[in-house]
C-alpha cells in the first residue's frame, strides 16, 4: 500500500508538472514549427497517406535494401528530398477536448510511477538518493526512448532538450513526493526508538 500511495502522489506531481511544461512553458513545444503551408500539406497527406500508421520518406522497403538499383534510387530521392517522419492518425473528431488523452496520460503516468515507487522502495537509499534515483529514471527513459529518434530520425535538437527537460525535472519533482512518502516510515521508526 506504501508504494501505491507514494505511485500516486508521484503521478499525481508528474501530471501536473506536464501540465505545466506543455501549457505554461515553451519545453513541451520545443522543436515543433508550423508548415508554410498548411492547406498544402494536408491535402498530400489525405491523398498519399491514406492509411494511419508511421511513414518514412523516403521511402526504401527492406526487402529491396539489397537491390543496388533501388538503393542508388532511394539514394538520389534522399540528397535532393526532405526527411519525413511522419506519424498519421485518423481525423481527431474530439478536437475540442482532451479528457480522453488526459486520462490515458495519467493512467501512463502512474504506471511509470509504480515502477520508480517499486525500485525505489527496494534500495536502502534515504531521500537524496531516491530523489537523484527517480530523476535518473526520466533520463534513462529519455536515452533509450526518445534520443534514438534524433538519431535514426533526425528529430530537431531542440526536441531533444525539451524532452529532456521535461522528463528530467518532471521526475526529478515526481521523486520529491516518492521519496518522502517512502521515507516516512523509517523517519517514524527513528522518532519512536
Amino acid at each position: 500500500m506504501r508504494i501505491a500511495v507514494a505511485a500516486l502522489f508521484g503521478a499525481i506531481v508528474i501530471f501536473l508538472w506536464q501540465f505545466v511544461s506543455h501549457m505554461l512553458l515553451p519545453i513541451g513545444e520545443m522543436g515543433f514549427r508550423a508548415p508554410q503551408n498548411e492547406s498544402v500539406v494536408l491535402q498530400a497527406a489525405s491523398s498519399g497517406l491514406q492509411a494511419p500508421g508511421v511513414y518514412l520518406l523516403p521511402w526504401l522497403a527492406p526487402e529491396k535494401m539489397n537491390d543496388p538499383a533501388a538503393v542508388k534510387d532511394w539514394t538520389d530521392r534522399a540528397k535532393q528530398n526532405p526527411f519525413l517522419f511522419v506519424v498519421v492518425a485518423p481525423p481527431n473528431t474530439l478536437v475540442t477536448s482532451m479528457v480522453p488523452e488526459l486520462a490515458r496520460q495519467f493512467v501512463i503516468n502512474l504506471l511509470g510511477a509504480l515502477l520508480v515507487a517499486f525500485l525505489l522502495a527496494a534500495t536502502a537509499w534515504g531521500f537524496g538518493m531516491r530523489v537523484l534515483g527517480a530523476a535518473i529514471f526520466g533520463v534513462f527513459g529519455w536515452l533509450l526512448d526518445i534520443v534514438p529518434l534524433w538519431n535514426w530520425y533526425k528529430f530537431p535538437t531542440d526536441y531533444m532538450i525539451g524532452n529532456l527537460l521535461d522528463q528530467g525535472i518532471g521526475w526529478l519533482l515526481a521523486g520529491v513526493v516518492i521519496a518522502w512518502w517512502l521515507g516516512r516510515r523509517r523517519a517514524r521508526r527513528a522518532i519512536t526508538l
